[in-house]
């Protein structure tokens, strides 16, 4: 059986300005939602834009670069890989969350279609 690689490529918009925390012994998270604008026409041939928003989560010297290059409305391409997270939220019913964790970023110039 061959291997299997947990990657996902994404580009898009950051949708808000990175979120810092940190921790003792120079740790450090930053979290920043991303946008990505998905055209198509519908069965009426009306044009449609879909958002669809990811959750990126950047650990230590990425997380530093973050909190520095990442500013609301900035073009993103990321290379990650996906966590998924089950959790009981405090009305006791379970929960899950899926994030991006950021192993690659680069900025890039949004191209308007």
């Amino acid at each position: 059986m061959k291997n299997f690689k947990n990657s996902v490529f994404l580009t898009g918009l950051a949708g808000a300005d990175p979120v810092v925390v940190n921790f003792a012994g120079e740790k450090k998270v930053a979290k920043v939602s991303m946008a990505i604008n998905e055209f198509y026409k519908n069965q009426s041939g009306e044009a449609v834009c879909q958002t669809q928003w990811f959750s990126l989560v950047f650990w230590n010297k990425k997380a530093e670069l973050a909190e520095l290059l990442i500013k609301k409305g900035v073009g993103l391409s990321i290379e990650g890989t996906l966590k998924v997270q089950s959790y009981t939220d405090k009305l006791g019913d379970q929960r899950s969350s899926t994030e991006i964790f950021v192993n690659h970023l680069e900025l890039v110039t949004p191209i308007e279609a």
